[in-house]
């Protein structure tokens, strides 16, 4: 499976407080922006998947919640989560 536990382990502890920070806004937005690049992949691959693409569709709409819950608390933090992934605003 492409997101094992040693994957999830590296992305809570690159972007949250901790290896076993899971709930923190930025280390659940930067696990949804790897899952979202995956399902892209494969969406890419495989253009009649319509499931993955809905499912794709969620994740997208989850990420952006996170990060106009963010942006509305603390917008240094989500400055820094944008720029470290990458994200256009």
């Amino acid at each position: 499976m492409y997101l094992n536990n040693e994957k999830k382990t590296e992305i809570f502890s690159k972007f949250g407080k901790g290896a076993k920070d899971t709930g923190s806004a930025e280390s659940q937005i930067a696990l949804f922006s790897y899952r979202i690049a995956h399902l892209t992949e494969h969406v890419k691959a495989n253009h009649k998947d319509f499931v993955t693409t809905r499912s794709l569709t969620q994740l997208v709409g989850k990420r952006r919640a996170l990060l106009n819950y963010l942006k509305d608390r603390d917008i240094e933090r989500y400055r820094a989560i944008v720029k470290a992934l990458g994200l256009r605003k």
